[in-house]
């Protein structure tokens, strides 16, 4: 178990967690299409349960049990505009190189394709708890780097992507129990209704309007082999039947030497 999932399984994650789950089954309920794709590095919490799409791929560089396919985010082995919908689960937070990353999800995304990031937000509480555990040298959270909102409506505006909204959570790291508890839950319900810029995590949705932002020629002819086709390929129309004209010629001559 990574430190971000041991993360997710603890109260504030757990409660997170449903939010954002709540936050992205509002847009997979009208995300229709052939394929669904998740990334991240958290790899037991999966988001895509209420999409009616029915072949969704949980893609994590380490095995899981709900894993489907083990790739780098920033090498995916799928072919170009063959994905519906792209779930990317704190995948930026955690990437080396969080540009070449939504390049890549956003070469494999289709025109009209949505595209939910789920992120940390760095101006937050959260965001600040997050970069304290990086100073701690752990494995995970030294990786960690928060893209913000602004910088990754910047990115994706280069790469022809439409922002069409964000959800935001977690204002206030719950604590306590009874009255007070009570008390932080309503605060962060307030907020977010209110869409306030403080929450601790956002769920940003886009929509691709151009086509996949291609790999120099070479280096992609090198790749293309190990792609994966996703995209379903119309049947061929089936040839009507035909009769010979040998054939007919020649039951024509023996129907004349009968009579």
């Amino acid at each position: 178990m990574t430190e971000l999932e041991s993360w997710y399984e603890r109260e504030n994650g757990q409660y997170l967690l449903a939010g954002t789950r709540k936050a992205v089954a509002g847009v997979l309920d009208t995300a229709f299409g052939y394929h669904l794709l998740q990334t991240g590095c958290s790899r037991g919490h999966a988001l895509f349960s209420d999409s009616p799409i029915n072949h969704r791929i949980y893609a994590a560089e380490q095995a899981g049990d709900q894993i489907t396919l083990l790739a780098s985010a920033d090498e995916l082995p799928l072919e170009s505009d063959s994905v519906d919908t792209v779930i990317a689960h704190h995948t930026l937070d955690f990437a080396g190189n969080p540009h070449q990353v939504l390049r890549e999800i956003q070469r494999v995304l289709t025109p009209q394709g949505h595209l939910l990031i789920v992120g940390f937000n760095p101006h937050s509480l959260l965001g600040l708890n997050t970069w304290l555990r990086g100073m701690s040298r752990n494995s995970l959270w030294h990786r960690h780097k928060s893209v913000s909102e602004s910088r990754l409506t910047d990115w994706l505006h280069l790469l022809g992507c439409e922002v069409q909204d964000t959800v935001r959570l977690g204002m206030l790291p719950l604590a306590g129990r009874g009255a007070l508890r009570r008390a932080l839950v309503r605060v962060d319900n307030w907020s977010q209704r209110h869409n306030l810029p403080g929450g601790g995590i956002y769920i940003l949705h886009a929509i691709k309007q151009v086509s996949a932002v291609h790999r120099p020629r070479r280096q992609w002819q090198l790749r293309r082999e190990q792609l994966i086709s996703l995209v379903p390929k119309p049947a061929a129309a089936p040839t009507p039947y035909r009769p010979s004209r040998i054939g007919s010629a020649r039951r024509d001559r023996s129907r004349e030497g009968e009579v």
